[in-house]
């Protein structure tokens, strides 16, 4: 099987957030894709699956523990190698939950067309916040199809220090998929800054985030009166991205390199 590692919403090598991306020509279990996916330890990694339509692909996504609806850095990486592959300029990606991934090659870009989500205020217990090393927030809210809580502090220099006790994380809130932290940039080259923390679901911390923005960019389009987005991930790794709220859609602007080809022996 053609297995590939990309790094995403970077131009550069050992950047961004490291995807495999698995190209199947038969059908796989879940069972075994998830093994693949805990053997190779990344945060994600893309199963990609041609089907019968023009430039259409089927895409599911699984973390070291368990498989997820939805992964912008994943879908990013898999379509940097196949655009890389032919001379295509659109692909559509069909998810588990058949959503619809409309996906371009434009003026050295790749642009995704993901959904926008609606978040609603939560209230965290302080247990999260000592868990995550803060002492107040902003707002609180909630995204309930991602299962992630959001939480806005005031400074992106404490969000960059961050060092979240991961055990006392996971026992402060269950039935949750991850926590976001997020606040306003320290530059003009950005608009936001955030971090995504997942031990619930995933790794410790996933270094850029692109699914995220499916409720992300609709938030702080609100409080900044802007569709049109620069956000900048704050992890080790770091990485950014361009988002853009239109219509019933967020577009996620990246590009991605690819870092390894070769074969996969199942």
């Amino acid at each position: 099987m053609k297995l590939y590692f990309a790094d995403a919403f970077t131009n550069e090598p050992f950047k961004g957030n490291p995807a495999a991306v698995c190209f199947l020509d038969d059908e796989m279990g879940e069972e075994e894709m998830q093994k693949i996916a805990k053997e190779i330890g990344f945060s994600e990694t893309a199963f990609v699956k041609k089907m019968d339509e023009a430039n259409t692909y089927s895409i599911r996504y699984f973390t070291p523990k368990k498989e997820i609806p939805l992964c912008g850095h994943a879908t990013l990486a898999s379509a940097k190698i196949l655009f890389g592959l032919s001379d295509i300029m659109e692909i559509l990606f069909i998810t588990l939950e058949n959503i619809v991934l409309d996906i371009k090659k434009e003026s050295g870009a790749i642009v995704m067309g993901f959904p926008v989500y609606n978040t609603t205020p939560i209230t965290v217990p302080p247990a999260m916040l000592d868990a995550l090393g803060l002492k107040e927030a902003i707002s609180t809210s909630y995204s309930q199809k991602n299962k992630i809580i959001i939480i806005e502090i005031s400074d992106a220099a404490t969000l960059a220090a961050l060092k979240p006790d991961f055990n006392a994380l996971i026992s402060s809130y269950n039935g949750i998929n991850g926590v976001l932290v997020t606040a306003p940039s320290n530059t003009p080259d950005f608009d936001f800054h955030y971090r995504y923390f997942w031990p619930w679901a995933g790794t410790n911390e996933d270094p850029v985030t692109g699914g995220v923005q499916s409720f992300l960019t609709k938030y702080w389009s609100q409080k900044l009166n802007k569709t049109r987005l620069k956000a900048f991930q704050s992890s080790e790794r770091t990485g950014f991205m361009t988002t853009e709220l239109k219509d019933d859609k967020v577009l996620i602007y990246g590009n991605a390199v690819i870092v390894l080809e070769g074969e996969l022996k199942v």
